[in-house]
């Protein structure tokens, strides 16, 4: 199957290597200083279980996605419409674009634009860019997918490939599940530039949590979302499960860059503002982050 990564970032190239390892003929829409490194080198893929130099197809341009069965739609959420309309114009009739990202609004936005079939997966995986071309995976990695026409065939492609998936009648609630593990995870890391494992073990840090899971809960409930297992218990399971990992919103933070915090906590807010509910953790968490990008970009104006 030819598959095309659209925002080869961490989750992208992790996703796009082990599809490559696996046999698949892969290519990676990414930044320049990446695409360059994997077309000298080949993708550095480092996992718990093994570290290899995967070769595969890198390019800048989103023309690349031509011909491709599958689309991995990787990029950032605020960066949705942009990226949506730069592969709009070179998509294949047939193509499954699926999409890849935090946030339980990036399924629908891309519907308003693209006429080919979209569906929505929630991400379970530790992964960072450890530098150009070389990803690196410090856990998990299961996928939940939203049923289409091309479910099945796009879940044995992805489980040959040693990529846990399973596909959810409801993706709506798996998304808000994997919205509020972000929400209570991925600002208090920006902030405090912890990982998971020692952000959990830190005083307050899971009484706060608390605050901020209820709130997303009282809000989810309120917009009719039927959220599945246990929010508590895999709030508690993230810290146990990727100790090491720092946050994407963490690493953007660090990196000078804009994050997702919008999509994440800042969802919350809206929705809180929307239905009436005082959501107070959240919005504090949201302000923090975007008061630190602010004072990035006037450091860097300065």
């Amino acid at each position: 199957m030819k598959i095309a990564v659209m925002g080869a970032g961490a989750v992208g190239c992790y996703y796009g290597g082990m599809l490559a390892r696996a046999g698949h003929e892969v290519v990676l829409i990414g930044r320049l200083q990446h695409v360059m490194a994997i077309s000298k080198e080949g993708l550095r893929l480092q996992t718990l279980t093994f570290d290899e130099h995967i070769r595969l197809a890198a390019s800048t341009h989103a023309s690349a996605v031509e011909g491709a069965q599958l689309v991995l739609f990787c990029v950032k959420s605020t960066d949705t419409e942009s990226a949506a309309n730069e592969i709009k114009p070179h998509l294949d009739a047939g193509t499954l674009v699926l999409t890849l990202q935090n946030g339980v609004e990036n399924a629908e936005r891309l519907r308003t634009i693209l006429a080919h079939e979209v569906a929505a997966a929630v991400v379970y995986v530790a992964t960072e860019m450890a530098g150009p071309g070389h990803v690196r995976h410090h856990g998990r990695g299961e996928l939940v997918i939203e049923p289409s026409s091309q479910s099945e065939a796009v879940a044995k492609v992805l489980i040959d490939a040693h990529i846990p998936t399973t596909i959810s009648t409801n993706v709506r609630g798996e998304l808000w599940a994997k919205l509020i593990l972000n929400c209570a995870y991925n600002a208090l890391s920006a902030i405090t530039q912890m990982p998971y494992g020692q952000l959990a073990h830190s005083p307050g840090v899971t009484a706060a949590m608390h605050d901020v899971v209820a709130e997303c809960l009282t809000v989810a409930h309120a917009d009719g979302v039927v959220i599945p297992g246990d929010v508590d218990a895999a709030v508690r399971g993230i810290a146990e499960s990727m100790p090491a990992q720092y946050s994407s919103t963490a690493q953007d933070v660090a990196r000078g860059k804009h994050s997702e915090i919008d999509h994440l906590n800042g969802l919350i807010v809206r929705r809180g503002e929307a239905l009436g509910i005082a959501v107070p953790a959240n919005r504090l968490l949201h302000t923090l982050v975007k008061t630190i990008e602010r004072k990035h970009d006037r450091d860097m104006r300065s």
